[in-house]
C-alpha cells in the first residue's frame, strides 16, 4: 500500500503541469506554486516576444493524451501554445491545485525531523510557511535572465539608448523607426531580428559571436522531423552508457556515419548559403547537436540578402554613447540593443548545503535520470531533461518521478546506484561528449529514445516500442504510443 503524500510543485509551465497531473492522478495531495498569473511558463504572454513559436512541430510538442487542435499550424505560435497548455490543465482539473502570483522564497528541511521540506512562500495574502512530504521542482532551464555586462551600459542609456533582454521585447512599437542591434545566435535572436525588420525598424544588425549549425524546417524539401528525430539517426551519436559491443559497432560504421554527416553539412551550406554570411561553423555537426541547435527563422536569409538585416560575426566589447563597440573594432550606431543571451537555470530558493550537492563546481548538475540526487531526499526535478520534444520528455519524467517518490519503480535505484550513475554521466559529458555540457548538462537531445527507453524500463512498462520496426527506427517519437507504453506499466493509487 502507498501512503498519500503532500506534494509541492514549483512552477506552472509545461513541466509543472506534467508533475501536478502525475502526482494528483496517483492520489496525492498537490499544491502548486507559480510566480506568474497563468499556466505556461515561458509561453506566458507576459514573458514572450512577438512571433515566438515552437521549434518543434505540434506532433512533437504535446502530451500523450491530448493533441494540439487541428487548426493549429505545424509550428504553433506562442499564444496558441499557452492556450493548449491552459486547456490541458483545465481538462485535468489542475487550476484549483495552483496558487498563482505566489513565489517560493526558501526551501529548508522540515524542522520536526520528518522526511520532507518546509517552503517559505510569498503570495497575495502575504508570507507563510508550509511543510510537504515531497517537492517537485519544475522551474525548468529558463527561469532567470542571462544579462552579460560589457561595460558602458550606463553611458549608452544616458545617451538615450535602450537595453532589453529578449523576453522584454513584447511590442513592435518598442523598435519602430529605430536602429536595432540584436546580440545572439539562438532562435530567439533570429526571430527578434526578423520581427524587427518586418515591424518598421530603421536598421537591424544581428551580432553573432560564433557560427552555429542551423536546421531549416525543410532540409532538401524534407521536413526535419523526419531526419533528426529518428532512432536510427540517434544511434549514430556517441550516447552515454555504451557497451563494448556498441562501441565496436560504432567504430566499424564510423566511415559511413562520417559520410552521412558531411553530406548533411554540404546540403545545409548550399541550401542556406552559409559561406556568404560567414556562418559556417568550425565544429562538425555530429559533435555539436544538442538542445542549443536553432531552427532557421523563416525569412532570415531572405532579409540578409535584401539588406533588411545585416549579420556581423563578433561580440560586444563594451558600449559607447552611440551604441555597442564590437570585438571587430566597429561601433554600431543603435537606439535599441536586444540581448538574446538566453537564460540561467536558477534555484534561488535552494540554499546550502543542498546547492553544492546538486551542482558541481563546473556547473554540471548531479542528477540521476535528470531528476533526482541521493543527497537531496524527497526532492525531484521535472523539465530538467530539456529536449526537442519538451512536453513529452516532461510528461515521461513526471511519470517516472511519482513512482520513484512512492517506491513503485520496477527498477527502484539504491542511493549507491544513483551516485554511480551520476558519476558516469558526468564523465560522459566532460570527456566523451562536450556538447552535452550545455545547459548544465540538462539536455537529452539528440538521445530522446535512449532516455525514454531507460525511463520505461525503470517504470516497468511491458510495451516500449512500436510493433513496426520501420516506424520505430525511422520515424519520430509518437506521443500517443508513449501513452500506451505508460499504460502497460503496473498501476496503483495512493491511499
Amino acid at each position: 500500500m502507498v501512503a498519500q503524500k503532500t506534494i509541492a510543485v514549483i512552477g506552472a509551465g509545461v513541466s509543472g503541469i506534467a508533475a501536478a497531473k502525475a502526482f494528483a492522478a496517483r492520489g496525492h495531495k498537490v499544491t502548486g506554486f507559480e510566480a506568474g498569473e497563468v499556466f505556461g511558463g515561458v509561453w506566458d504572454p507576459a514573458k514572450s516576444y512577438p512571433d515566438v513559436q515552437t521549434q518543434s512541430p505540434k506532433e512533437l510538442y504535446r502530451f500523450t493524451d491530448m493533441a494540439m487542435p487541428d487548426d493549429y499550424p505545424e509550428w504553433p505560435k506562442g499564444p496558441q501554445v499557452q492556450a493548449y497548455l491552459d486547456g490541458y490543465a483545465r481538462q485535468h482539473r489542475l487550476a484549483p491545485l495552483f496558487r498563482f502570483r505566489t513565489r517560493v522564497d526558501v526551501m529548508e528541511r522540515r524542522p520536526d525531523g520528518r522526511p520532507g521540506w518546509r517552503l517559505s512562500v510569498t503570495g497575495p495574502a502575504g508570507a507563510t510557511t508550509e511543510d510537504f512530504d515531497f517537492v517537485a521542482v519544475a522551474v525548468g532551464n529558463f527561469s532567470e535572465k542571462h544579462l552579460p555586462e560589457f561595460g558602458g551600459e550606463d553611458r549608452f542609456r544616458a545617451a538615450g539608448g535602450t537595453l532589453l533582454h529578449s523576453s522584454d521585447y513584447r511590442d513592435p512599437a518598442q523598435i519602430s523607426g529605430r536602429r536595432v542591434v540584436v546580440l545572439g545566435a539562438s532562435k530567439s535572436a533570429t526571430n527578434i531580428a526578423v520581427n524587427a525588420a518586418r515591424s518598421g525598424a530603421k536598421a537591424v544588425t544581428l551580432v553573432c559571436r560564433e557560427a552555429v549549425w542551423r536546421v531549416p524546417y525543410f532540409v532538401g524539401g524534407i521536413n526535419f522531423k523526419r531526419l533528426l528525430y529518428m532512432r536510427a539517426q540517434e544511434m549514430q551519436f556517441n550516447g552515454w552508457g555504451r557497451t563494448p559491443a556498441q562501441k565496436l559497432l560504432q567504430a566499424l560504421t564510423a566511415p559511413l556515419v562520417w559520410a552521412n554527416f558531411r553530406g548533411l553539412e554540404t546540403l545545409l551550406k548550399l541550401q542556406l548559403g552559409l559561406s556568404r554570411w560567414d556562418m559556417v561553423p568550425d565544429v562538425p555537426i555530429e559533435k555539436d547537436v544538442s538542445c542549443s541547435i536553432p531552427i532557421v527563422t523563416p525569412g532570415m536569409f531572405e532579409a540578409f540578402r535584401s539588406g533588411a538585416i545585416r549579420p556581423v560575426r563578433g561580440t560586444f566589447e563594451g558600449y559607447d554613447g552611440s551604441g555597442p563597440r564590437l570585438t571587430t573594432g566597429e561601433t554600431i550606431g543603435a537606439d535599441v540593443v536586444i540581448l538574446a543571451t538566453g537564460w540561467k537555470g536558477s534555484l534561488p530558493f535552494l540554499g546550502e548545503p543542498w546547492r553544492s550537492r546538486l551542482i558541481a563546481p563546473d556547473g554540471l548538475y548531479r542528477l540521476h535520470r535528470f531528476a533526482v540526487n541521493p543527497d537531496l531526499p524527497e526532492l525531484g526535478f521535472v523539465g530538467f531533461n530539456s529536449s526537442f520534444c519538451t512536453v513529452l520528455t516532461s510528461e515521461m519524467l513526471a511519470e517516472w518521478l511519482v513512482r520513484f517518490a512512492d517506491g513503485q519503480l520496477a527498477r527502484q535505484p539504491s542511493p549507491a546506484a544513483m551516485a554511480a550513475d551520476i558519476e558516469a554521466m558526468l564523465h560522459w559529458r566532460r570527456e566523451e561528449r562536450p556538447a552535452a555540457r550545455k545547459y548544465g548538462g540538462l539536455c537529452v537531445a539528440p538521445f530522446h529514445f535512449k532516455h525514454f527507453d531507460e525511463l520505461l524500463a525503470d517504470i516497468g512498462a511491458t510495451i516500449r516500442k512500436r510493433a513496426n520496426p520501420l516506424a520505430e527506427y525511422f520515424s519520430f517519437p509518437d506521443a500517443p504510443s508513449f501513452g500506451r507504453y505508460l499504460a502497460s506499466a503496473p498501476q496503483y493509487r495512493a491511499d
